[in-house]
Order: C-alpha cells, then sequence, then structure tokens
C-alpha cells in the first residue's frame, strides 16, 4: 500500500525536491527548516532502512519484556503466594488492553505521527516493565521460613522442641496473627502488577501494526517483502531471550539488594528458593527504553524508496527470467493502487468518524466471519494458540515439579531449545509454501500433516514422569489439607508448626517431611562448601538410625528423562509452527481483495480473544486441581507446595492434547471444504458455456482483421 497523507487517503506523489523540501520543514525534530533540501539526504532517520533495524530491535526488546512474566511464573507464585489460577490471569492481562485498542488500528491508520506513536507505546511499555518490579521494593523481605525478622531464618525455628521446653513468651507466627495491614500490602502488590501487565498491553498496540505499513508505505515494493522478513525473523528471538534473562536472573537471590546479616542458607535446588525475578524486569524495561529513543526522530513521512536492493536484484537475475518493461512497471505499482481495494474497511477508515467507525466494524466483521474457510482457519489458529500459550506460560513450572529441576534450569531448556526449534519451523513452512508455490489444496494438506504428527509425538509425554513420592502425613489426593493428628506418631512430643514449610529428605526411604520437626530432628549441622554449605538435621526420630537428613526436597526419579522430555514437547513445537505461514495463506487466498487487511486484524482480535486471554487461565485452573497440600497465609490459601504429578502431567498434557486434536479436525475440514470446492469448480470447467463461446468467436473475428494489418 502506497503512502497516504491526511484522511482521504490521497496517495503521496514523489516529485523529489517538493517532498524533501515538506519532510525538512516539517518533520525535522523541532520544527525548523533546513536551508539545503539536499541535506536531508544524509540524514539516517530518513532512511528505511535504520527504520527497520530500530523496529526489529524494538519489537525484539518488547517481546522480551512481554515474555519475562512466563520464566518466572512460579518464582512469581511463591514470593507472592499466588495460586497457578492467578498467576495465569496475571500472565494473560496483558491481552486486555491490547484487544480493547488494537482494533483502532485500522482506523487511525495514517492519521497519526506512526514513529512517535510507536516511541509513546514503547515508553509506556517501559513504565509498566518498571511498574512490575516495584512490589519487591514495597514489600518486606523475603522469609523463606517462620523465623521472626530479628531472628537468623533457618535456624532452630523448625527443629523439634519437646512441648515442655517450648518457649511460650515468643510463640511461632501462625495464621489467626496476621494483621490487616499484611492483607493490604498483599492486595496492593497483586493490584500493581495488574496495573502493569494491563499497562504493557495497552503500550504495545501501535509498536507492530503501525511499524509494519511504515515500512511498506515507505519501503520499495520489491524491498518491503525482504525487510518484513528481517523484521520477524530478529522479533521471533524476543521469547528465547526472555527465557535466557530468566534462566539467569532467577540463580540470584531476590534479596539480592538487601541480603540478611550472615548470608542465607539456601541453594537454587531448595524449594524455598526465590530467584531475582524484578531484576529481569528492569533490565527488559531499559532495553525497551534504549530502543524507543530513535523514534521520536523519524519524520511522519519519509521519501519512498525507490531503488532495489543490489544483492536482491542479482538474485533475482539468477533465479528468474528477465520480465518486460510492461511486466516491471505493473510490479512496482503498490497493490493499494488498484480500485477495487478501495472497498475495503481499511481504506474508507480515514474518511470516516470514529462513531461511524464502529458502528460499520461489525458488520464488515460478521461478513469476514461467514466464510467458512476463514473461521475453520481461525479456529484451527485458536487451538494452535491455546496450545502455545499455556505451554509457554507453565511448562517452566511443570519440569520443576515433574523432574525436580531448577527454575533456572528450567528456562534455560525452553530458551535454547524449545524457541529456536519453533523459529526453524516457521522458517520451514514460508520456505516449502515460497519454493513450491503451494496452493490452497496443498497449503491445506502441509497445515494436517504438520498438526498430525505434532499430535503423534505429544502422545509419549503422557507416559514420562513419576509419581509423588511419599510425603510424610500428607494424603496424595487433590484437595486433603493435612492436619497434625495425620502425622506419624513420633513427633508427639514435638510442638511443630502445622504452617511452616522447611522440607527435609530421608533419602534412604524416599520419604520427605515438612519439616525438620515432623521428622523429629533435634540438632542442626552445617556442612561447609567452597560455594554455598549444605544443610543437615540429625537426631531425627521419625527416620531410621536418626538421620542425618539433607535439607530440602527429595529428588525426582525421573530426572533423567527431562532432556527426552523437553526434545519431544521442542519437535512437536517446530511441526506446530510449519502451519504458521500456510495457514496465514489460506486466509489471504481465501477472501476477498479488499478484505484482506481487515481479516487479518479481526483474526488477531480473535488469537487474543479465544486463546491467549483465556488458555493462561484454564491451564492454572487445571494445575490447581492437582494440588495435594496448600500453604495458608492469613487464612486463605496461598501457594501450592505439593502436586499429584501423575495426575499434574496428565492434566496438563492432556490439555495440550485436546487442543492439537481440535487444530488438526479444523485442519481436515478445512481440507474437505477445498477439495469440494475445487470439485465444483471442475465441473463447472467441464459444462459448456454458450455465452463464453460466442466471446471466444467474437474475439478472434476481432484478431484477424489486426494480424492482416500487421
Amino acid at each position: 500500500m502506497g503512502p497516504r497523507i491526511g484522511p482521504i487517503g490521497e496517495e503521496l506523489q514523489v516529485p523529489d525536491k517538493d517532498t524533501k523540501a515538506m519532510v525538512g520543514t516539517e518533520d525535522t525534530p523541532g520544527g525548523k527548516a533546513r536551508p539545503n533540501p539536499q541535506d536531508l539526504r544524509p540524514s539516517v532517520f530518513h532512511s528505511i532502512k535504520f527504520f527497520v533495524l530500530c523496529h526489529s530491535l524494538l519489537q525484539l526488546a518488547q517481546l522480551m519484556i512481554s515474555g519475562y512474566l512466563k520464566s518466572s511464573i512460579s518464582t512469581v507464585e511463591k514470593r507472592f503466594g499466588l495460586s497457578s489460577q492467578t498467576s495465569g490471569l496475571l500472565a494473560a492481562f496483558n491481552e486486555v488492553g491490547n484487544t480493547a485498542l488494537i482494533v483502532f488500528v485500522s482506523y487511525f491508520g495514517s492519521r497519526v505521527h506512526r514513529p512517535r506513536l510507536i516511541g509513546y507505546g514503547a515508553v509506556l511499555v517501559t513504565l509498566a516493565g518498571v511498574l512490575m518490579a516495584v512490589p519487591h521494593f514495597i514489600s518486606e523481605p523475603y522469609h523463606y521460613d517462620h523465623t521472626s525478622p530479628d531472628m537468623p531464618q533457618d535456624f532452630e525455628a523448625s527443629l523439634c522442641v519437646p512441648t515442655t521446653e517450648a518457649p511460650t513468651s515468643a510463640p511461632a507466627p501462625s495464621n489467626s496473627s496476621c494483621s490487616g495491614y499484611t492483607e493490604v500490602q498483599h492486595l496492593a502488590v497483586v493490584g500493581i502488577m495488574f496495573t502493569a501487565q494491563t499497562l504493557l498491553g495497552v503500550g504495545g498496540v501501535p509498536i507492530q501494526p503501525f511499524g509494519i505499513s511504515y515500512i511498506d508505505d515507505f519501503a520499495h515494493n520489491s524491498n518491503s517483502p525482504l525487510y518484513l522478513g528481517i523484521l520477524f525473523a530478529v522479533t521471533m528471538m524476543g521469547p528465547g531471550m526472555a527465557y535466557g534473562l530468566g534462566s539467569l536472573m532467577l540463580r540470584l537471590y531476590v534479596d539480592i539488594d538487601r541480603m540478611p546479616e550472615g548470608g542465607i542458607s539456601l541453594t537454587s535446588k531448595d524449594p524455598r528458593w526465590v530467584g531475582a525475578w524484578w531484576l529481569g524486569f528492569l533490565i527488559s524495561a531499559g532495553t525497551v527504553a534504549l530502543a524507543a529513543t530513535p523514534y521520536f526522530f523519524f519524520p511522519k513521512e519519509m521519501p519512498k524508496e525507490k531503488r532495489e536492493l543490489r544483492f536482491r536484484r542479482k538474485v533475482l537475475a539468477v533465479s528468474d527470467p528477465p520480465v518486460s518493461k510492461g511486466e516491471d512497471a505493473s510490479s512496482e505499482r503498490s497493490p493499494g493502487e488498484s480500485p477495487e481495494k478501495k472497498d475495503g474497511l481499511a481504506q474508507i477508515a480515514p474518511d470516516l468518524t470514529v462513531i461511524q467507525f464502529i458502528k460499520v466494524f461489525p458488520r464488515v466483521m460478521l461478513r469476514t466471519l461467514r466464510h467458512p474457510i476463514f473461521l475453520l482457519v481461525v479456529l484451527s489458529q485458536v487451538c494452535m494458540s491455546s496450545m502455545v500459550a499455556g505451554m509457554a506460560t507453565f511448562l517452566p513450572k511443570f519440569l520443576e515439579r515433574q523432574f525436580s529441576v531448577t527454575a533456572s534450569y528450567a528456562n534455560l531448556l525452553i530458551g535454547c531449545l524449545t524457541i529456536p526449534l519453533a523459529i526453524v519451523g516457521i522458517v520451514v513452512g514460508g520456505i516449502l509454501v515460497k519454493r513450491l508455490r503451494l496452493g490452497p489444496m496443498h497449503c491445506g494438506t502441509l497445515c494436517l500433516l504438520g498438526a498430525l504428527f505434532c499430535l503423534l509425538l505429544s502422545t509419549p509425554l503422557f507416559f514420562m514422569g513419576c509419581s509423588t513420592h511419599q510425603i510424610a502425613g500428607i494424603n496424595h489426593q487433590p484437595g486433603a489439607q493435612p492436619g497434625l493428628e495425620l502425622f506419624p506418631g513420633c513427633t508427639e512430643p514435638c510442638s511443630c508448626p502445622s504452617d511452616d514449610f522447611n522440607p527435609v529428605c530421608d533419602s534412604s526411604a524416599r520419604v520427605e517431611y515438612l519439616t525438620p520437626c515432623h521428622a523429629g530432628c533435634r540438632s542442626r549441622v552445617v556442612h561447609e562448601a567452597p560455594d554455598k554449605g549444605q544443610v543437615f538435621y540429625t537426631n531425627c526420630s521419625c527416620v531410621v538410625g536418626g538421620g542425618p537428613v539433607p535439607a530440602g526436597s527429595c529428588d525426582s526419579a525421573c530426572s533423567h528423562l527431562v532432556l527426552p522430555f523437553m526434545i519431544l514437547v521442542s519437535l512437536g513445537a517446530a511441526l506446530a509452527s510449519v502451519t504458521h505461514t500456510p495457514s496465514f495463506m489460506l486466509i489471504l487466498r481465501g477472501v476477498k481483495k479488499e478484505d484482506k487487511t481487515l481479516a487479518v486484524g479481526i483474526q488477531f482480535m480473535l488469537l487474543r480473544v479465544l486463546a491467549w486471554m483465556p488458555s493462561p487461565v484454564i491451564h492454572g485452573s487445571a494445575i490447581d486441581t492437582t494440588c495435594v497440600y496448600w500453604a495458608q497465609s492469613c487464612g486463605r490459601r496461598a501457594v501450592c507446595h505439593y502436586y499429584d504429578h501423575d495426575l499434574l502431567r496428565n492434566r496438563f498434557i492432556g490439555l495440550q492434547f485436546f487442543f492439537k486434536t481440535g487444530s488438526l479436525a479444523c485442519f481436515a475440514l478445512i481440507l474437505a471444504i477445498l477439495r469440494q470446492q475445487d470439485k465444483e469448480e471442475g465441473t463447472k470447467a467441464t459444462i459448456p458455456n454458450p455465452g463464453l463461446q460466442q466471446q471466444l468467436l467474437a474475439s478472434g473475428a476481432k484478431k484477424e482483421p489486426e494480424e492482416s494489418r500487421v
């Protein structure tokens, strides 16, 4: 689509001097006219190539900050006592602001100063990232046990103290002693994070659509696809960098800026470990702020790029036959110049007021949704996006629980294995469509095969895992809440707090105890190591031989399966990604030319509303139903400490399987409809059409005198 000026959508004419003079006087920062229009040539801010570079970096940083929360979701749960349903809602909340405003992008179009609006959006994203880190600074330092703030953490508070010797002056804090201030602070923290996620979505609204349209308007028509390809290739690295950043940050202790005296005795494998989740948000926000700076210096409109890239000309000269001048001229004309396209909503939007646009939009949307191919492709992508959204949000937590790996290692696996293979899948899908010149039928077949093999690869995942090891006093039934009467009789002499959590593991019997007190341990020993000391508990009445038992949860017996599991998940992600490009082609080739722009907009809106918003909440709720031991905070249910691993695996992988099956069924229906349409077209072609025959005869009669003249 060619560049437009003003609300009536007239195309920009290209007289060089006038255009450059206009840009120089109106769009330079500060609004001062330059003495010589030729001085515009060396200006880097009038180069579309520099804009592509800036926009690639900005979208990379934006996706990094948007995806960072998913990499630290289990850490945020532990730090603030959130259930998986609440954390899933938090992760999905950035789509709320985004979805509410994305529709108006097609209304504003080129009415606004697009680079400047992108800059404002990026500034809002930066503020949202800083706001996400604020709860760390307004909260009390993290106490990983129930010791008082002036007492060294993890000291003798969790040991078995006989009831007769238990101190009465300083009872252990319990749910009943919570102050109203604690609850208000918790609500304030959660409210701040939800607000920040909303602002993150609102700030991201103008970045991608305005950036793509700006590149398409001012790049050479032959260079535009290449620029957009570079943009998407760089952007796709954003989620991988988010998980990589999460892997690095979660190795650091959460209170690295305010470490307690004497240090801490936790390791990153301890289930109570909380990493520096907030630091990643500050780093990401700083990256977005740096990437946003150039946008305030780009002009509202710049002269359209006139030259095709040199290496692209060489490639085309080798791969494509030479074309005539007439063909070349037609190829350089923007598709937006065709008169039929003026009927689309995206083209007539600048002529409408906001009220008229809101009235027209539902009618055009319903007309587009009545197209069966479009509807089925969107439904298939909704299923696929629901699978991706759930896995991106909770796969790190699933790996932590199922295979006893650290949050840092789980993020490293996803960032280095799953994300790169998904990118490869998208690229392979695009190459297959391009090289093989696949039509709608073959695009549908490719999508069907990708979804089928993705589904087959997910089947073994149901069997790759172990049952939950034995936990003293906990009934492995979801929803059952243990009480002191359920613990072994060996703890009867001890006064163990019911709401403490400092697990120890009897590795010989593979039994885990909630605290050293519940194992009957009366003393504590620290074995100093070069990096960190390892804590052991001795004189344990519930352990054969009295110990010693190490602090921390028991390791999973299936830790060796984490790599095969991730390889299967990553290969499935690659096969699912192969369907990305051909499914887009089915939409672009299946709707009317004038509705293409709006169809893609409707598609993204439906994906947000039906997939990216509800899917994390659905997956989080399913995970919560597998919990067998909830922590209590001020009388409310907080974070889950233990899950039924078999139930967790079956429900998490089962949800993934369900969405993949739905996507496969949609692609099968698409293929059936396309075959039916091909049959109908073939039948029409075989039936002789008298009117067509008469037109052919008339055209033949006209050609004869022309040939005789030659």
